[in-house]
């Protein structure tokens, strides 16, 4: 029964083909049951007209349209030629309720119109002498109600159709906009690791070539000084070793999160060991701390070690021998202020801001996206009388 079930919903021209047979066989049977209690021949016109509305119900899906102007040709041809009520005049009510579910809204109005006129225009053609007025009008009532429920029928049909389409067109757009925001945010975390590489391998390399260039430089006449620097090059390498592994470990497990064993969270309080191995590194380094320090978003927090890191790393790498830098860190009542100074001789402030194809000038594009991330602001460029200067306002509550 399924697979027929199947079938037929797959094949509805079949299914509307054996419904016009079956009337066709309604109208034989019932005509010449008439015609043999009548003693009276049926007019010829009878054939055609009823061919014809079994036409109707056979092609009413494929091209209701028409098969609705067909039919009221064929109802005001009865009306004009005389012919009387046929079984076949079935198919009336069934155009009426397929061009209200299927067809367009003209042909649905003309459907509506037909058949409440159909019952009316019935009764004044070929009334009932034996019927009083009232009867008249109840008779035509109760004809009219047939094709007023059958389109009402096809009417809330279509309106359901209308509004599954709808709902699967809406299903459809939140999926695409689901995908959208998925790139989005597989983009941003891309942009998030890329920044995280960057501070972790340009610190630590930094400070690994200039220990390595120390130590090459005392290897023969302080030799424990060059010990000491390669002690610093191999404890700066597991850390940058450790923190890649990490970052690597998100893009393994697919993680999209800021916190987590993957994660590298270093935060405000990390801020005197990263002194330190600057100063370590040969960087001479004045850190201070102003206002009443209280805990942070890790978000600021990361913000604030991240600046710091890579203005130490660019003084490094751009200040020149005999360079000197100096961070404060300023603790508002509703933010964190950080300074980061140095007196060298800098690199060009064109260089910071444009980059290039070597990947120079990355750094100072990262600090932007990382403050501008946590809603701050920051202000970067050359010193009044040489050196560089890195100026952050980090907020405390996000900005709306």
């Amino acid at each position: 029964m399924q697979r027929l079930y199947d079938f037929l919903r797959r094949h509805p021209m079949w299914v509307d083909g054996f419904w016009a047979v079956f009337l066709l066989g309604i109208s034989v049977v019932g005509g010449t049951a008439n015609q043999e209690a009548g003693g009276t021949d049926l007019p010829a016109i009878v054939i055609p007209v009823t061919l014809l509305l079994c036409l109707v119900i056979a092609l009413r899906r494929r091209l209701p349209e028409k098969m609705l102007l067909l039919a009221v040709a064929v109802g005001v041809a009865q009306l004009a030629l005389d012919v009387s009520v046929v079984p076949a005049d079935f198919a009336l009510l069934v155009i009426t309720y397929t061009v209200a579910s299927n067809g367009t809204r003209w042909a649905s109005r003309l459907a509506l119109t037909a058949g409440l006129l159909a019952a009316p225009l019935s009764q004044l053609r070929w009334p009932d002498g034996n019927t009083s007025g009232a009867g008249h009008v109840a008779i035509v009532v109760f004809q009219m109600v047939p094709f007023a429920l059958a389109w009402v029928l096809g009417d809330s049909l279509r309106t359901r159709r209308a509004y599954f389409a709808q709902l699967e067109e809406r299903a459809a757009r939140l999926e695409k906009e689901r995908e959208a925001q998925a790139k989005v945010a597989v983009a941003a975390e891309r942009a998030r690791i890329a920044r995280e590489l960057h501070d972790v391998v340009a610190h630590n390399v930094s400070v690994m070539v200039v220990q390595a260039d120390g130590a090459a430089y005392v290897l023969d006449s302080a030799p424990d000084q060059a010990k000491k620097a390669l002690e610093t090059i191999s404890g700066t390498g597991r850390q940058a070793l450790a923190e890649m592994r990490r970052l690597l470990g998100v893009l393994r497990t697919g993680e999209h999160q800021e916190s987590g064993e993957y994660v590298p969270q270093p935060d405000v309080e990390q801020l005197d060991d990263l002194v330190e191995q600057c100063r370590s590194s040969g960087l001479p380094v004045d850190f201070k701390i102003e206002g009443t320090p209280r805990p942070l978003p890790s978000g600021v927090e990361l913000t604030a070690y991240r600046i710091v890191q890579e203005a130490l790393t660019n003084t490094r790498k751009h200040g020149g021998p005999n360079t000197g830098a100096s961070v404060r860190l300023v603790y508002f009542d509703d933010g964190l202020g950080l300074l980061v100074e140095d007196d060298g001789k800098g690199a060009p402030h064109e260089l910071y801001e444009e980059g290039g194809a070597d990947g120079r000038g990355h750094g100072l594009i990262g600090m932007r996206e990382r403050v501008g991330m946590v809603g701050g602001t920051l202000d970067a460029g050359p010193r009044p009388g040489g050196g560089f200067r890195i100026s952050a306002l980090l907020p405390l509550k996000p900005a709306h």
